[in-house]
């Protein structure tokens, strides 16, 4: 008897002190679940039901909308809460490698010095100039701190000198929506004159008479750049002149002065064609086409000494040079070659100076720069590493006999370099100050990775040094893989504190980017896009099977539609990642493309395809991410973007991990953080989106165990 009333005092007592605990420790709430309300999207190939299109509320104010939001973001801070003191230590250790009174390296035009300096423990930077020398005294242009005092969201787009140097234009977002607004200063005084244009690009061009900016107004619905217009001071915007208006919406515009300074340009490009009009920037006219568009053809064209310079495609996949002499307006057949077409190297970029051309391109996967002397030969700038990428600084005068640029790598923080022609003596301006961080302590790599279809896809990577590939460590593989953009192996600040915890930082420079030319965009796109998606998982099963990483042991991570790329590779191999992370994704591919409302779907037809075309559809569906969810466990998924996104809506995620809480099969985490007061690129300001890092980074080391 005894026995049995110990025994039944024991569990009494055992029952209380579980009872104590589970008071005392927070419990995680159960995920938010959308309401399922059928909707049928309709296209030429087929019917789809969208149980979660209620989500999207293009006025952003609809209370049912807002509070699931806000449920998602309690939510988050609830599965993260336990993370929380390794975020708050790697938002310490990232900040902490900042050097907070930062300047950058100043460059000069038309007598002025100009560069962006940071104060110690503010967000933005301040633009300044001194005139002649850098021992003048300083003149600030934009005090950026105080002018996003107050605001949740704050950005700069473009912010260009007159030519008299007496205003200052600039383009201005508070709301993260790309709809910038037109200010004008003057610098004498320092007052902001009564002049706005709202509803512009962040693109701005002053003509000579210095009252004249010509600027791009976009469409109030579907963003899109529409019109070229010019704002003289001290009219209303109302009375502003129509200059050019462009009416296929596949076109993106853009605003330049060529070289010389003599032409202002309009630039007009879709995925296939480009268009350039240009007019004298001391009367601006009417506009002269330099050629004229027409399907597959890509160039671009640039002006000094009485001739244009064009980079063109005309016969030619990875490009060539060309010049034309003046007045060979729309007159292709007067171009001839300047900087012939090779096979195996593709010109991304060029700039013209008085004694020398320099010339950005690709070649094995790495971008380099080679200049050109005025006796016809050629020499590259030098590297010491593996992997490595070089750009051109701010080369602003023509006459200078000195090529700036900039060299990184994973390990070696952004320098910027004088290379002087006449001495070939290579001064080193600056090496972005990384406190803390010793480069000797890493190591930097590049591997090619088979692809399933023979394809060699290149990856950079970098370990701490002491690293040992035995198949234990934890990977975290970084890709995006469309538009032709190529991720360049780039130091990364914050990415430091993954590599002191054991992770192995990878890029996959997969198909859909350009490292490789022209033909490794084309076989990423359209009806190869599958190639970028399988590249991604074969990169990681090469990594694994060559003992870089623990196959249990992976993260991956990729944005906007670098988001589409993690949302088709959870569908398609979950089975391979312990964890991921999709920022702003682009996930609801077949729906956004069929709504041509939406902004920027008409300039992409050519990039996915148009679903109202069966057969695209048919493909497009095959690997839409929102559409190939399925009953099946998934990785640990961190989701992220902003309320105010104009390129990804936040809709996309929304009803990305609507389906996806509703459909997986696993106990995984799921966590969406959804910023309220921001738009594609997070939140404003240096220290803020370091905030959302350390976030998203804290779940990712906890996934993987870091040390």
């Amino acid at each position: 008897m005894r026995i049995a009333t110990f025994a039944a005092a024991a569990a009494v007592l055992l029952a209380g002190a579980a009872q104590a605990q589970a008071q005392t420790q927070p419990t995680t709430p159960e995920p938010p679940r959308a309401a399922k309300r059928p909707h049928e999207v309709k296209a030429p190939g087929g019917t789809r039901t969208d149980e979660y299109y209620w989500l999207r509320d293009d006025t952003r104010k609809n209370p049912e909308m807002l509070a699931h939001l806000a449920a998602e973001n309690a939510y988050a801070d609830a599965v993260l809460a336990a993370n929380k003191p390794l975020k708050e230590a790697l938002y310490k250790e990232i900040v902490g490698r900042v050097k907070q009174d930062d300047a950058s390296v100043p460059y000069r035009e038309r007598g002025y010095w100009y560069y962006t300096r940071f104060e110690a423990g503010k967000d933005y930077p301040i633009l300044a100039r001194r005139k002649g020398e850098m021992t003048a005294p300083e003149e600030i242009l934009l005090e950026q701190n105080a002018m996003a005092q107050g605001k949740g969201y704050f950005n700069v787009g473009e912010a260009v000198v007159s030519q008299d140097n007496r205003l200052l234009a600039w383009a201005e977002d508070t709301v993260g929506r790309r709809q910038y607004v037109l200010k004008v200063k003057d610098l004498a005084t320092g007052q902001v004159l009564s002049d706005t244009v709202e509803n512009i690009e962040p693109n701005i061009v002053w003509a000579d008479d210095n009252r004249t900016i010509f600027y791009i107004e976009k469409d109030p619905v579907t963003l899109l750049s529409k019109r070229v217009k010019a704002h003289v001071l001290g009219t209303p915007a109302s009375a502003d002149r129509l200059v050019y208006e462009e009416a296929d919406d596949s076109f993106y515009m853009g605003l330049g002065r060529t070289r010389s300074d003599k032409y202002l340009c309009v630039l007009l490009q879709s995925t296939t064609a480009t268009e350039q009009r240009c007019t004298p920037a001391a009367a601006p006219g009417a506009l002269q086409v330099v050629a004229p568009r027409e399907r597959d053809h890509l160039y671009q064209a640039d002006h000094l000494a009485g001739r244009w310079v064009i980079r063109t495609n005309w016969d030619a996949p990875n490009y060539r040079l060309m010049q034309a002499p003046d007045g060979a307006w729309g007159e292709k057949a007067r171009w001839t070659d300047f900087v012939p077409h090779r096979a195996d190297v593709f010109i991304q970029d060029f700039r013209l100076f008085d004694t020398f051309t320099a010339i950005e391109e690709r070649s094995g996967g790495l971008k380099r720069l080679r200049l050109l002397k005025p006796d016809g030969g050629s020499e590259f700038v030098a590297a010491d590493e593996p992997a490595y990428t070089m750009g051109f600084g701010t080369n602003a005068e023509a006459d200078s006999t000195a090529l700036r640029y900039t060299y990184t790598s994973l390990t070696t923080p952004l320098s910027t370099y004088d290379l002087d022609l006449a001495t070939g003596k290579r001064t080193l301006l600056k090496q972005t100050p990384v406190i803390g961080y010793d480069p000797s302590q890493y190591v930097t790599e590049r591997v090619w990775a088979p692809a399933r279809d023979g394809t060699k896809i290149p990856v950079s990577l970098v370990y701490r040094k002491g690293f040992k590939r035995d198949g234990t460590a934890p990977l975290f593989q970084y890709a995006y893989g469309s538009y032709g953009i190529s991720m360049d192996p780039a130091f990364n600040l914050p990415a430091v504190s993954l590599l002191d915890r054991g992770v192995v930082y990878a890029i996959a420079h997969i198909r859909g980017g350009q490292e490789m030319g022209r033909k490794w965009y084309d076989d990423g796109k359209l009806l190869k896009k599958q190639n970028t998606f399988n590249d991604f998982v074969d990169v990681t099963r090469h990594l694994v099977a060559k003992k870089y990483a623990a196959r249990e042991r992976v993260g991956a991570m990729g944005g906007s539609a670098g988001g589409l790329l993690m949302g088709a590779v959870a569908n398609q191999a979950p089975q391979d990642y312990r964890v991921i992370v999709t920022q702003v994704p682009f996930v609801d591919v077949v729906t956004t493309m069929l709504d041509e409302s939406i902004p920027l779907t008409t300039n992409e037809f050519d990039e996915w395809g148009n679903p109202k075309d069966p057969a695209y559809y048919r493909y497009m569906l095959g690997y839409s991410p929102y559409d190939n969810i399925k009953a099946q466990a998934y990785p640990a998924i961190f989701v992220g973007t902003g309320l105010w996104d104009s390129q990804v809506q936040y809709y996309e995620p929304a009803k990305y991990v609507a389906r996806l809480r509703e459909t997986k099969t696993d106990d995984n985490p799921l966590v969406f953080r959804v910023n309220m007061e921001a738009g594609h690129g997070g939140k404003s300001g240096r220290f803020r989106r370091y905030e959302e890092m350390a976030e998203y980074y804290a779940f990712v080391l906890d996934q993987l165990g870091g040390k």
